[in-house]
């Protein structure tokens, strides 16, 4: 299905993916390099926001990424194939809610984060309007959906916080429904449970 998910940015889910670019793009300039997208995918997100490197176990969407220029190599958010410290930001956008074992992953990102690096997340919460359309496609047995398991915002900083990183910024975006997506939208700083896309940055301490 990699070619159908490829393209779905390129027709109904044009406006969205601009919206959640855009909103990215307001945390970009205070994110040490180098940077990771994890579950890289097609690397639709990489190539919009300059991240330089992915990391995917599916074969065919991680030759898409690397056609649109982006280093990837194989491998799971389990056991990121890197020595420690040495990522300035990594990236998991719409990969938190795939993940078998969120504080696995966590811990993973942590070890291979720099001194102060950051943690992005890019993330469709539970409660969510978008969020409760998810999870109806996961009862329905959707192709992709059945596999996810959508987080509150609360949630998401417990499991943070237990890995060793501080919440240093939320973006709130993605306010029209689903279905009537039809214009450009600006961020909002904080939190919103009304956002059908949530970004979260969390640093990794100085010192750790």
């Amino acid at each position: 299905m990699a070619a159908d998910y490829d393209a779905w940015f390129e027709g109904a889910g044009k406006t969205v993916f601009d919206i959640e670019v855009r909103a990215f793009r307001d945390v970009l300039t205070s994110l040490p390099r180098p940077w990771l997208e994890v579950g890289v995918g097609s690397g639709r997100f990489a190539r919009a926001l300059g991240i330089e490197m992915g990391l995917d176990p599916a074969i065919r969407v991680a030759e898409m990424a690397q056609r649109r220029g982006i280093a990837v190599v194989r491998g799971t958010a389990e056991k990121i194939p890197l020595a420690e410290r040495v990522l300035g930001a990594l990236f998991l956008i719409f990969t938190f809610c795939f993940l078998a074992s969120p504080p696995d992953v966590l811990k993973e990102a942590h070890r291979v984060l720099r001194p102060g690096g950051k943690l992005v997340l890019g993330l469709v919460l539970g409660d969510s309007p978008w969020g409760k359309l998810y999870r109806e496609k996961k009862r329905q047995g959707h192709c992709y959906y059945k596999h996810a398991s959508f987080c509150s915002y609360a949630e998401v900083n417990r499991l943070l916080k237990g890995a060793g990183f501080t919440v240093e910024r939320v973006i709130a975006t993605l306010f029209q429904r689903p279905g009537r997506v039809e214009h450009l939208e600006t961020p909002r700083e904080g939190f919103s449970p009304e956002a059908g896309f949530t970004i979260v940055v969390a640093g990794k301490a100085a010192d750790s």
